[in-house]
């Protein structure tokens, strides 16, 4: 038998490095060609290593959430032969989050189907080097119950032991302590910051450090806003996407930016420098079932309200099921962050570094307004922006929300070309 070494590969151009984020086998198990065996993450997407040859694993080069180096061994295997060889595979495009799930339970994601889990004796006790394979839900629902999960067979790939794999040890062994409501609980799980969680950490770490923010909050009226929108949606035609609030505020925004380019700016702090953009390129703040995501609206300067609302749809979903591409992911000029109908009455977002600003939207409410007579129902919502108070003086920020303000209180103004 000879021994077969896996390493990195070109994971694409300009890439040092990738980061671990999930093994699919472990050591022993046989594999063949083609079968995944790890996923790896770098700065432009998610792609899984596959084998090119049959054998067994001898040894795992990484832990998840470690930065491996292209060219790096990988996986070792052993594999029928007589002289020890080397290769770097293709690597494959991750499925979309979309696709088909495993049954194993929510905290994991995958393509591979699993069957369900047999009612085996429990086996003797792991090493206790060997932590068992399981998600953080596992885990605190085995301690909650008094399971060692070092006695539980899994089912799951690389024997990750899953919810049904707890179900069919606690069914088969009646000393197992069931957890009771109002019993104190004292566990505590480590999880381990990875992948695109670990890339927003880092990301939210160096704009809080390095921005000094000033948050500027105003209440709008949007009554008036709110009757058009829904008079628009009513008459639209069955191929133009639904009109949200959003839209609107990006063509506020276009118009505020364009007395104010000094607010649709990167700032390059190293260099001192400003770059102010003529090209309104804007950020939607995007939640996925990964975590935050930034899809690009490119050239909203150039976008009606219904090509607006059709291009944010369409990076919504792409976002979501993570079809998106690099491009589509970078090179906002500024951000609009908004919670729908979470949004409570204020927030302090933090600015997408190197941007100078950040439109925040809070929930519409309908609260008594003083029309000079008396108090009237009207739908009002705040607008909670961030700027960097080291380019932008609380006067400029005031000036570019009173705009906005004032676009969306009277949206028959943004109809209106100079």
């Amino acid at each position: 038998m000879a021994e077969h070494v896996i390493r990195l590969p070109d994971v694409g151009e300009g890439i040092a490095e990738a980061e671990l984020v999930e093994w699919h086998v472990k050591v022993g198990d046989l594999v063949s060609a083609d079968t995944t065996l790890a996923a790896v993450m770098t700065d432009k997407a998610t792609v899984e290593i596959p084998s090119p040859v049959d054998g067994e694993i001898l040894w795992l080069g990484a832990e998840i959430g470690d930065k491996v180096a292209v060219g790096s061994d990988l996986v070792r295997l052993k594999v029928p032969g007589e002289r020890d060889t080397v290769s770097a595979t293709q690597p494959q495009p991750k499925p979309a989050p979309d696709a088909k799930p495993r049954t194993i339970d929510s905290a994991d994601r995958g393509t591979v189907p699993v069957a369900a889990p047999v009612l085996a004796p429990p086996r003797a006790v792991r090493a206790g080097a060997v932590r068992p394979v399981a998600s953080p839900a596992v885990r605190l629902r085995a301690r909650e119950a008094g399971i060692d999960l070092r006695q539980v067979p899994g089912t799951g790939p690389a024997g990750r032991i899953t919810h049904e794999d707890l179900d069919a040890f606690a069914a088969h062994d009646p000393r197992v302590v069931r957890s009771q409501a109002l019993q104190p609980k004292s566990a505590v799980e480590d999880v381990k910051v990875i992948g695109l969680r670990r890339r927003i950490a880092e990301q939210m770490a160096v704009a809080h450090a390095r921005i000094p923010h000033i948050t500027y909050v105003e209440e709008v009226d949007v009554t008036a806003l709110e009757e058009l929108r829904e008079t628009l949606n009513r008459r639209k035609r069955q191929e133009q996407p639904r009109l949200t609030l959003l839209p609107f505020l990006m063509r506020a925004m276009v118009q505020a930016i364009a007395e104010q380019p000094n607010l649709n700016a990167l700032f390059d702090d190293e260099a001192g420098i400003v770059h102010q953009h003529a090209a309104v390129h804007i950020g939607i703040a995007t939640q996925t079932d990964t975590g935050l995501m930034v899809p690009v609206v490119r050239h909203a300067e150039a976008r009606n309200l219904w090509d607006c609302a059709a291009e944010m749809s369409r990076l919504a979903e792409a976002a979501r099921t993570g079809s998106a591409t690099r491009d589509e992911l970078t090179g906002s000029t500024i951000t609009i962050t908004s919670l729908g109908a979470m949004g409570g009455l204020a927030t302090t977002p933090i600015i997408n570094h190197p941007e100078v600003a950040i439109v925040g939207v809070n929930r519409i409410a309908i609260r008594p307004h003083w029309d000079g007579s008396t108090f009237v129902p009207r739908k009002m919502m705040n607008l909670s922006s961030s700027f960097d108070h080291r380019v932008i003086d609380g006067w400029d920020a005031a000036q570019f929300v009173q705009r906005i303000k004032a676009q969306l209180e009277t949206p028959a103004l943004m109809f209106i070309d100079d």
